[in-house]
């Protein structure tokens, strides 16, 4: 058993992970400012402490309470329009945020840190599927202090005294159980999703003709997991995703059909591109896939499974 600490493990995404480590028998200690997590997500096993990881009194103060053996650092502020309205908030949450954790770890002598990054540090990639030595070029705030946060913790680790193991997960497009149907900022489909559980017309930016890879939650989980005490990742930037494109015209559609409706049934609206919009995008995981990771759940599956969810949450 390890002792492992989860920033921003009251999230979407983290409560899985918390869920899946205390299955695995680790001791959790979950590190989050609950703006966008929830604590009911959290499990009854595991110590929760509330606080931002902008906070360097609190985080220092967590760290010298005992060793932790890994940190999975997944908090941040993950919204691209939030970012364009308050880059601050972007900036110290997600970099400032990031230093603190780093500079935690060698403090405290922690030797294995996860570190979750994201698909918009590419920008707009010439290659689709994206590999991992694509230039990164992002092209919104959101997408820069994520690369920022990539390279403070991989400069970190290169240290000649560092002693700490380090990878970066690039995450494309996470969706599942427990996102948020009721957040207008963030996850496409969960957003679609929302609208038809409310009744509301779904709203495309641009030509719907953008792309996005969605990769289902459990897979995700899956890649943290196994690259958790994989000497093969130290060091590494791993890809997380599907390697396959969805149009958001096409998501629109299956959203609609999950739901037993279709254009002819319910309003589709079109609005302008949004700031910060990537055209493309589409993981190239054969870095992941060589390590003995594969997605296992198609989107029709995943779809299934998230719609399911989101209707039996929206009538408790």
């Amino acid at each position: 058993m390890s002792r492992v600490l989860v920033t921003g493990g009251a999230g979407f995404i983290g409560s899985h992970l918390v869920d899946r480590l205390v299955a695995d028998g680790h001791a959790v200690t979950v590190l989050d400012d609950l703006s966008t997590g929830r604590r009911e997500h959290v499990s009854q096993e595991v110590e929760l402490v509330q606080g931002s990881v902008a906070d360097r009194e609190l985080v220092d103060g967590l760290f010298s309470r005992g060793r932790f053996d890994a940190v999975l650092h997944l908090a941040g502020q993950a919204s691209i329009r939030i970012s364009f309205a308050s880059p601050e908030i972007d900036l110290t949450t997600n970099v400032l945020g990031t230093i603190n954790v780093v500079r935690a770890c060698h403090d405290s002598g922690v030797r294995r840190l996860l570190h979750a990054s994201s698909m918009t540090i590419y920008g707009e990639p010439a290659r689709i599927p994206t590999p991992e030595d694509e230039p990164c070029v992002p092209v919104s705030y959101y997408g820069v202090t994520k690369l920022a946060a990539e390279r403070y913790v991989h400069i970190a680790a290169e240290g000649p005294d560092s002693g700490l193991a380090v990878t970066s997960l690039r995450m494309f497009n996470v969706y599942g159980p427990r996102q948020s149907i009721a957040n207008p900022y963030q996850g496409v489909l969960a957003i679609f999703i929302g609208n038809v559980l409310r009744g509301e017309p779904i709203t495309i930016h641009g030509d719907g003709g953008q792309t996005r890879d969605f990769v289902y939650v459990d897979d995700v989980v899956d890649a943290w997991v196994r690259l958790l005490d994989l000497p093969a990742s130290f060091g590494r930037v791993l890809n997380v995703g599907s390697g396959r494109e969805t149009s958001v015209n096409e998501l629109a559609d299956s959203v609609l059909r999950s739901f037993g409706q279709s254009r002819s049934t319910w309003e589709v609206r079109r609005e302008g591109a949004q700031l910060g919009d990537q055209r493309r995008a589409a993981a190239d995981v054969s870095a992941l896939t060589a390590l003995g990771w594969h997605s296992r759940c198609t989107f029709e599956e995943g779809l299934v499974a998230t719609t399911s969810w989101a209707q039996a949450a929206a009538a408790s």
